[in-house]
């Protein structure tokens, strides 16, 4: 078969247009009572849909919507309040108020209603000036239009004017317990979209919108994936391997952005116009072309991460509890950067892990040639002793006001710093590096894996007199892991307060039950 001219493309800069971009409906979209949206709908629940951005909330609510109104009884209020954070009372409900007539209307002659005269006549009369009329407005419209169920959704609810917040949920609260047990509901579900689980804000004390049901808008699943990318495969010819679409899926974990930005980079610049099939060899390299890109999504989702460094990073070497009670973890959470797994909070997906990590390692300003003989022994192993010797040099070099501008302890600057020095001998897949190693014995604080030998490095603050903390980190190893990683050589970093800075330390060498161990003591004294 030849190939042929795609008649869509991989949608990644908005709601997706199914004429115009490939699409598939997300599954298992279900609250935590699971029930999916229709159910919900049916039975007149009020509900938020939260998801982060660009991962297709505006998309699949509007299909949503566009499937219920295959039902007259249904008259579906789609609101936005994407651009309305710093507008007046007036103008915002002016606003509302613009759309909430022009679509009833629409959709009641759609639907060839026989009462038009009255709703006309209401709609004319009565306008939005604050919460109050916005809920008078829905109890006068449920008299002159029944049967009808009237639904409202607002997008990017997160929008709203700030001094509204607590009016309108507080609004749409006394709706729903007044009419709860109505047949004749005066409006009769609400769905409120955006970043935030709505359902958890906090106003005076309380929580206004409590009553409604919480749906968390999933990834793609690994099925979504394989038939978005089936759609192009048959109007071209060119198809993915099950390999392909499998490490797609595994690389970006179903997040929708990073799935159709995939889908463009592997159809348009790695293997454009061919019937040759996209292989999982054709995906590595889109992924190190992603890796490379700017673009609004990870630009905006950096500048996210910046605000949370110290906890981001910690999750990016595991080894961190998920708490959803902990503030940095929600957040990270709700802009998509982290998320749950096995009660441990991991970074959302592989290519964000990588693509972070990277930004904060270049902005730590560790660089090395590593190419350096020196670095290495002769058996091709790596000269551990040089590059630690090294790392030393390049505290000096950069001064010790990390270590004291950090929230956390001086510790995990240290460990943040000495791991962005190794990471640079292990980068493009020449080895591993991890932090705060799970063992059954207790946490290796960096395990580096280079040509197969492990090398295990503890640190230490020195915030004792003597050589307590070597002591210390010395008997972890030998008694801890060493063992478990059957190695039998070990590093200690001290980082020590009590010397100052630029003061070179000999590194010293310990052999202690048969196994040897280096240390270093790295002064960030002032």
């Amino acid at each position: 078969m030849d190939y042929g001219k795609p008649k869509r493309i991989f949608e990644d800069s908005g709601t997706v247009d199914p004429i115009r971009s490939y699409h598939v409906q997300l599954e298992n979209v279900v609250s935590t009572k699971n029930q999916d949206l229709k159910t919900m709908v049916d039975l007149g629940r009020y509900f938020s849909i939260f998801a982060p951005r660009q991962s297709g909330k505006t998309t699949f609510f509007e299909d949503f919507c566009h499937e219920l109104e295959k039902d007259p009884t249904y008259v579906a209020i789609l609101l936005s309040f994407q651009d309305y954070k710093q507008l007046e009372k007036a103008r915002f409900y002016g606003l509302i108020e613009e759309a909430i007539i022009e679509q009833v209307l629409e959709r009641l002659e759609e639907v060839r209603c026989n009462n038009m005269e009255p709703v006309r006549e209401l709609l004319s009369s009565h306008h939005l000036t604050d919460h109050i009329s916005f809920r008078k407005l829905f109890e006068k419209l449920n008299k002159v239009i029944p049967p009808k169920k009237i639904i409202v959704f607002i997008d990017e609810f997160d929008g709203i004017p700030i001094g509204e917040l607590e009016n309108f949920l507080t609004t749409s609260r006394e709706l729903y317990q007044k009419y709860k047990k109505r047949t004749a509901k005066a409006l009769y579900s609400v769905g409120l979209v955006g970043i935030r689980n709505i359902t958890k804000l906090i106003v005076g004390g309380v929580s206004p919108f409590n009553i409604a049901d919480q749906v968390k808008l999933p990834p793609f699943s690994l099925q979504n994936v394989r038939d978005l990318y089936a759609q192009y495969a048959e109007e071209t010819n060119q198809p993915f391997t099950e390999e392909a679409v499998e490490k797609v899926y595994k690389e970006t974990a179903g997040q929708p952005w990073l799935v159709n930005r995939l889908g463009t980079i592997l159809t348009v610049d790695i293997k454009p116009e061919t019937t040759d099939p996209i292989t999982e060899e054709d995906v590595e390299k889109a992924i190190k072309n992603l890796h490379k890109e700017r673009n609004s999504h990870f630009d905006n989702l950096v500048e996210k991460a910046r605000m949370y460094k110290e906890t981001f990073v910690e999750i990016i070497f595991n080894g961190v509890e998920y708490n959803p009670d902990d503030e940095d973890q929600s957040l990270l959470e709700q802009y998509g950067l982290i998320k749950e797994k096995d009660d441990m909070a991991v970074v959302a997906s592989p290519i964000y892990r990588r693509r972070f990590l990277k930004t904060f390692f270049r902005e730590s300003g560790a660089i090395v040639d590593v190419s350096l003989k020196g670095y290495f022994r002769p058996d091709g192993l790596l000269n551990m002793e040089a590059i630690l010797s090294d790392f030393e040099e390049y505290i000096i070099q950069i001064g010790v006001s990390a270590f004291y501008q950090s929230q956390k302890p001086y510790e995990k600057t240290g460990q943040f710093l000495l791991t962005a020095w190794l990471y640079q001998f292990v980068e493009a897949g020449k080895g591993e590096l991890r932090y705060e190693v799970p063992t059954g014995l207790g946490r290796m604080d960096i395990l580096l894996t280079y040509q197969g030998h492990r090398y295990v490095i503890e640190t230490k603050i020195n915030r004792s007199h003597g050589d307590q903390a070597l002591s210390k980190a010395i008997d972890q190893l030998c008694g801890k892991y060493l063992l478990t990683e059957q190695a039998d050589e070990g590093y200690v970093v001290i980082f020590d307060p009590k010397t100052r800075v630029g003061e070179l330390c000999t590194p010293q060498k310990h052999i202690v039950a048969g196994k040897q161990i280096l240390s270093f003591n790295i002064g960030i004294g002032r």
